[in-house]
């Protein structure tokens, strides 16, 4: 006999319910989206606005984010500068080195450091006799390298020409190098472009050193470079002298770098930094006692002790706070500053500051971005997509809804309200989920629309035949739904599987139509052997017709 449990068809209604009720804002999507903005700015404290009533709070508010072909917005291809790298190492390496040799003056004379390379530290010794001593001592330097593929090998090569010493990053390190740096530029631009709020960006690797970056919805290309281009390389130097002369000899292991609120003034600062921005754990925007905007800091442990003790070494003395090679201020150490928090002041607007904060939160950028490819898609072609897409969907869903109508009648309808239900369900499992819909997946979306049906075709044809062998409507009703299930299941999990591949494999629009095509295909199978046969149940127990046509 046709029956389902009182709780399994509440089960069915309520997540129908809830399926289209997380669909409902995708129909107010513009007042939807300015509500949730209103309530991210209303989370950071900015005062509250209109758009923060444009919805209720007890609904849900989740949206199905638009891809960039969708909604217009930035395409930048970006090549890491692994040189730059290379010669940050070896700038970094040359204080160690010089202290390791300046031990062994007796047996190598006096060092010099000679021009060359950027990534090759080339010195000169005053007594060449005493070179294989320098070689061994600088190779007491060389590290093992962290890498499966590099098993044994160390980080630094060492030879010796003449009286020229020459130390330089052996191979194997250079590819682990550009592993490392690749990784880190991806996590620290997905940081940035994540913490401005962006919606759904695509930040993949390709090739060795290059990484694709499309955000939806930013303005411009320029404008994304602005967030993504800027190193934010912060650190903390002490102050020699100030100068008017850019010019000025800084002396060995000093450099003159600009003031960025005085430009006519300049700093000679000790090369060797005290702490750097890799020593920060957070970095929020606030203000100064004298209420103008200024970004707050705190380092880890052990950022904080080498400041602490470097505040209590040098009461009186200025100390630099340097971002991106420009002396942002120089303050007066007034007193010892211990716990690794302090304040960073300057000619800053609001959103110079916090655009600061969110750059010094997600790190540095390990070397130069150059952008060898950039698009701005403009919001009028998303437009255009969304309206062929919008018309390809409601010629295929009304010519299906026509077709099931004009075939099956009355089951043909019951159908029908199924499809529509089934659209409702996929639109709400893609904004719970927080999914892109790009235009393949619109596709997916249309061709889901087709699929749909055919589960219901299956069951109303095999009720057809039923009724010409079965006692009565009800047990043909029954047995179609019986017979038809191995058949739909089949076609449908295949579909699946193939899906299911596309996503694993696939990227950008591939993985989009996989997902539109993955999600309809659970939602088209529970709405024609749930929904269906529970309308057509609850229509059945209320005629109980003698004769049943399909």
């Amino acid at each position: 006999m046709l029956q389902i449990d009182l709780w399994k068809r509440v089960l069915i209604w309520g997540l129908c319910t809830f399926g289209l009720l997380f669909a409902l804002p995708n129909g107010f999507y513009t007042r939807v989206e300015a509500f949730n903005d209103a309530q991210k700015d209303i989370e950071l404290g900015k005062p509250t606005t209109e758009e923060a009533e444009n919805w209720i709070s007890l609904l849900p508010s989740n949206l199905v984010n638009l891809g960039l072909d969708l909604r217009g917005g930035a395409h930048l291809l970006a090549e890491v500068q692994m040189e730059d790298v290379y010669s940050a190492r070896m700038k970094a390496l040359w204080p160690e080195v010089r202290d390791v040799l300046r031990k062994e003056r007796s047996k190598i004379g006096t060092i010099r450091l000679q021009d060359g390379a950027s990534d090759i530290l080339s010195i000169k010794i005053s007594k060449p006799l005493g070179m294989g001593r320098a070689v061994s001592q600088v190779e007491e330097l060389a590290q093992p390298i962290a890498s499966l593929n590099a098993v044994g090998s160390k980080d630094l090569e060492v030879s010796a020409e003449g009286d020229i010493l020459t130390v330089r990053l052996s191979d194997a390190e250079k590819v682990a190098s550009d592993e490392r740096t690749l990784r880190q530029a991806l996590e620290i631009i997905r940081r940035r472009i994540d913490e401005v709020g962006t919606r759904e960006p695509t930040i993949q690797r390709q090739g060795s050193n290059r990484i694709l970056i499309q955000v939806p919805g930013i303005g411009s290309a320029e404008e994304l470079k602005e967030l993504i281009g800027t190193t934010a390389q912060l650190t903390f130097q002490p102050v020699l002298q100030a100068v008017n002369d850019p010019e000025a000899p800084p002396g060995f292991g000093n450099e003159v770098l600009p003031s960025l609120d005085k430009p006519d003034s300049f700093y000679v600062l000790e090369e060797r930094p005290v702490v750097t921005g890799e020593d920060l754990v957070d970095a929020q925007p606030s203000f100064d006692q004298n209420g103008r905007p200024s970004v707050t800091f705190r380092f880890n442990p052990s950022g904080a002790r080498r400041f602490g003790d470097y505040t209590a070494e040098n009461i009186g003395s200025p100390f630099a706070i340097v971002l991106d090679n420009e002396v942002i201020s120089a303050p007066v150490i007034q007193s010892h500053i211990p716990g690794g928090s302090g304040i960073i002041t300057g000619n800053f607007t609001i959103e110079e500051s916090t655009n600061l904060a969110v750059l010094l939160r997600a790190g540095a950028l390990p070397a130069k971005l150059a952008f060898l490819e950039e698009r701005t898609i403009g919001p009028e072609l998303g437009a255009d997509s969304i309206e062929a897409g919008k018309i390809a969907c409601i010629v295929a869903f009304v010519a299906v809804l026509i077709f099931m109508a004009l075939s099956y009648g009355l089951f043909g309808i019951f159908a029908n309200i199924a499809l529509i239900i089934n659209i409702g369900l996929i639109f709400g499992l893609l904004s719970a989920i927080g999914a892109t819909l790009t235009l393949p997946g619109v596709a997916g979306i249309v061709l889901t629309i087709g699929m749909a049906v055919d589960a219901n075709v299956l069951i109303f044809e095999r009720i057809r035949e039923e009724l010409k062998t079965a006692k009565g409507p009800a047990r043909a009703i029954e047995l179609g739904y019986e017979r038809a299930l191995s058949a739909i299941l089949d076609a449908n999990i295949t579909t699946f599987i193939t899906a299911t591949i596309l996503f694993a494999m696939g990227s950008g629009p591939v993985r989009g139509f996989s997902i539109t095509l993955g999600i309809g295909i659970l939602t088209s199978v529970f709405t024609a052997i749930f929904v269906t046969r529970l309308l057509i149940i609850m229509w059945f127990e209320r005629r109980r017709p003698k004769k049943l046509e399909v």
